[in-house]
């Protein structure tokens, strides 16, 4: 049986979705009934720098191609900034599109803040008191539609809010759903304690995908402090009777390459065993035409699943660190299947 980084396969160049004038960062697909294939991405405008205005820029846009690999075509904005008094009124981040019966899910992350929005003659900075504010009001939503064209209806609530005095204090983001056969939901979430805290991983589950989403497990997931490591960017699914999970190793400790991805498999999505050997990817990509190159991020993994299993890995990535980037977009990696 191989491991998810042996299922890996090249490449292709020109694969996955990317904007000429705009900052493009995750990037989560699946297929309508159009036989199409629908794309959720972040998207703000390189008017402004890629750090720090994805936590105040950021909407969420759909794309399609023909084809899983793309190259996908930008047709609409999906979850535009709408407005002072709502939770996710200045931003939306993050996407991750699911099905449940009939019904279409995006999981995203949301914020709100109490400034104007910034423009290329009024950015902001990590840290600023706009940046912090945003970052630190971060939550989990949900928006549903009978279609991947929609209409998309939002909720008027976070689907999971922070709990006073717990490591999971500050925000809720990064969400990683897995619906489950009976129509619940696992939810697999990001949170810090403060704004210099470690990225942590907690675990929710609801009876239904509209909640209520109760925590399973009071601490986190992974806890890797006495070596400082942290992890983000989950995504999990069930495969051949297990829940299987990738995330993002921050620093490397962990799998050996900072900013690689990390697989880990669980019975029951509460108690989780990092792999041996630990890592799902590297930053080094191998494309169809036969070259390689390492990749300054590869960041927000997302897979398609077709008939139970994984088919595609979407990545977002870009051509320098987050401070000196000129173009960020997603890339698209076959996967072979589990058991060839």
């Amino acid at each position: 049986m191989k491991s998810f980084a042996q299922r890996l396969q090249p490449a292709p160049l020109g694969g996955g979705f990317a904007l000429e004038d705009d900052w493009v960062w995750c990037g989560s697909v699946i297929r309508g009934e159009d036989g199409r294939y629908h794309m959720f991405a972040s998207r703000w405008t390189k008017g402004v720098s890629f750090w720090a205005h994805w936590l105040t820029n950021s909407e969420v846009v759909r794309a399609s191609s023909d084809t899983p690999v793309g190259p996908y075509q930008f047709e609409e904005v999906v979850l535009p900034p709408r407005g002072d008094g709502f939770w996710d009124g200045r931003m939306t981040h993050n996407p991750t599109i699911h099905k449940s019966g009939d019904t279409y899910l995006i999981f995203y992350t949301g914020t709100t803040y109490d400034a104007p929005m910034p423009t290329p003659q009024t950015p902001e900075t990590w840290g600023s008191p706009i940046v912090a504010q945003a970052r630190a009001n971060q939550r989990i939503g949900l928006a549903t539609a009978p279609s991947p064209l929609g209409p998309w209806t939002r909720r008027d609530a976070p689907i999971l809010a922070p709990r006073e005095g717990k490591w999971d204090s500050m925000m809720t983001t990064n969400a990683a759903p897995c619906v489950l056969p009976d129509g619940g939901v696992l939810l697999i979430y990001k949170a810090v304690g403060h704004q210099a805290d470690l990225l942590r991983l907690g675990v929710a589950r609801a009876p239904h995908f509209d909640g209520p989403y109760e925590r399973l497990k009071d601490e986190p997931l992974f806890r890797f402090d006495a070596t400082g490591d942290h992890v983000e960017d989950a995504y999990v699914w069930r495969e051949n009777g297990q829940f299987r999970l990738v995330m993002k190793d921050m620093n490397g400790g962990i799998c050996g390459e900072k900013g690689s991805g990390i697989a880990a498999t669980s019975p029951d999505g509460i108690h989780w065993t990092i792999a041996d050997p630990p890592q799902a990817y590297s930053r080094t990509i191998a494309w169809q035409d036969g070259t390689t190159s390492v990749q300054a991020h590869l960041e927000r993994p997302q897979l398609l699943i077709e008939n139970g299993a994984p088919t595609h890995l979407f990545l977002a990535t870009a051509d320098g660190s987050f401070h000196t980037m000129t173009r960020c977009w997603n890339i698209v990696i076959p996967l072979a299947p589990e058991e060839t």
